[in-house]
């Protein structure tokens, strides 16, 4: 059996993003909803892994340490409602560093299939901006977006062009897990159908 997993993007999806950067713990603030969401995930069986750039470490904003906090924070506040991360992948560098691992690169994406042997087709990446649902569609994920974070400005419109055309559009996590739950038990409802 293969393994259950959801990806997901960081600032805009999980918290509060900044266009100041997240830098320390006390900036980190969950979006209402959004760690009772990757508990419900969890709870369902699924491994849920970050992929987040965090261009800030390239730009001297902030170190390791810092980010690491910022990752605690999340972790301590998941564990409460009974949600857990089972890893984060990160990106360093600065725009102008040309890296591969940078989204709308699918760097990321692919060091996690990697790192879980498996390739990532049908696994949903939510994230909330552009460059994420570009990242999802080079990797093969299918491209979840949430109109939170950066794509809160497109509540009530219609998926603009330059987005894959085959992304979905859900007003936050907690909508997208719903969603999500949802189609895959009628997907299996289907398929025991068709085994009796």
């Amino acid at each position: 059996m293969s393994l259950k997993l959801v990806i997901l993007d960081r600032d805009g999806t999980i918290n509060a993003d900044s266009d100041e950067f997240i830098k320390s713990p006390e900036e980190w603030h969950p979006i209402d909803g959004a760690l009772e969401a990757i508990g419900r995930l969890n709870h369902a069986g699924y491994h849920v892994v970050v992929a987040t750039n965090q261009s800030g470490l390239g730009r001297g904003l902030m170190d390791v340490a810092s980010l690491n906090a910022i990752h605690a924070q999340m972790n301590k506040q998941l564990s409460k409602v009974g949600g857990r991360i089972d890893a984060i992948f990160y990106c360093p560098h600065a725009p102008d560093e040309n890296c591969l691992c940078r989204k709308p690169a699918p760097g990321l994406l692919e060091q996690i299939a990697e790192r879980y042997g498996m390739t990532l087709d049908n696994v949903p990446f939510v994230g909330d901006s552009l460059s994420d649902m570009q990242a999802a569609q080079a990797a093969g994920c299918r491209p979840h977006l949430v109109l939170t974070g950066q794509s809160a400005g497109l509540r009530g419109q219609a998926l603009p062009l330059d987005f894959p055309s085959h992304t979905l559009m859900h007003n936050d996590l907690d909508a997208f897990v719903s969603y999500w739950l949802r189609a895959v038990a009628t997907s299996s409802a289907a398929l025991s159908a068709l085994a009796t």
